[in-house]
């Protein structure tokens, strides 16, 4: 008999973000199989005898490609399992989600989904970093800052330069210099507020600030590393940790100190 697969979104990494659809999921499950981003907090409620496979990527680096991975899932369905797949954040927000999804009905395989908190809407909430306020932002857009293979960007940058949306850049730390080039290019004030936030939600948060026509050189001084989440736009002037008291430029002090602070010291 076939079992099913549920695709659950596991939240930007706090336990406490993830859903009671989520969590019933994972508990019924005699198969885990999970990705990088799935904090350990998360994954420790998983049934003790659940069979737990690791899939996960990190940049330049897919140990198990996209296609074994829908093959892993498959072939632990067919056996009769009951099986989580669990994601960072949502399944259906730069998660493939949907293609495993349609590998596996294309196999007569039934899959449930529980969404998850996206990472935006995490860090929008540890830091106190709005994503629409009034005044400020009547809209965000959510893009993907890496293409497969490391493909060319070719994001519709005219429209994603406004001054009156926020935007919020996933995977994109290895790129956010050419970023911040083609949206000043295209008149997004060189000096937009960002914050980058590592690790959001999790005990290991960090959080930068600073702006569009710096920011690759302070991202590559602070040394960040994946996940790394970018929020672009004045709606980040309204954290609390919003270093800058004038219009000067952050100091490497201050930029140090911010950077430094953990949203779960």
């Amino acid at each position: 008999m076939t079992g099913k697969v549920y695709l659950i979104g596991a939240g930007p990494g706090d336990v406490e973000l993830l859903t009671l659809r989520a969590l019933r999921m994972l508990q019924a499950a005699d198969a885990v199989v999970y990705d990088r981003l799935v904090s350990p907090e998360i994954l420790a409620l998983a049934p003790e005898g659940a069979e737990k496979v690791f899939v996960g990527k990190s940049p330049d680096n897919h140990p198990v490609p996209q296609e074994r991975i829908n093959e892993i899932l498959a072939e632990l369905a067919h056996k009769g399992r009951t099986v989580a797949r669990l994601k960072g954040g949502d399944p259906l927000i730069f998660g493939r989600g949907s293609e495993e999804a349609a590998h596996l009905i294309s196999q007569g395989i039934s899959v449930e989904y529980a969404p998850g908190i996206t990472a935006a809407q995490g860090a929008a909430a540890s830091s106190g970093v709005p994503l629409t306020h009034r005044g400020l932002a009547t809209g965000v857009r959510y893009v993907t800052g890496h293409r497969q293979a490391n493909g060319t960007l070719d994001l519709d940058w005219k429209s994603l330069a406004s001054e009156e949306t926020t935007l919020v850049v996933y995977m994109g730390v290895a790129n956010i210099g050419q970023i911040a080039m083609r949206l000043i290019a295209e008149g997004l004030d060189e000096t937009t507020p960002i914050m980058a936030i590592a690790n959001a939600t999790t005990p290991r948060e960090t959080r930068m600030f600073t702006r569009l026509n710096r920011v690759a050189m302070d991202v590559r001084d602070a040394g960040l590393k994946a996940p790394v989440l970018f929020v672009i736009g004045q709606v980040v002037t309204l954290c609390a940790e919003w270093p800058e008291t004038a219009t000067d430029l952050v100091s490497a002090a201050e930029r140090e100190l911010s950077f430094g602070q953990q949203a779960h010291a």
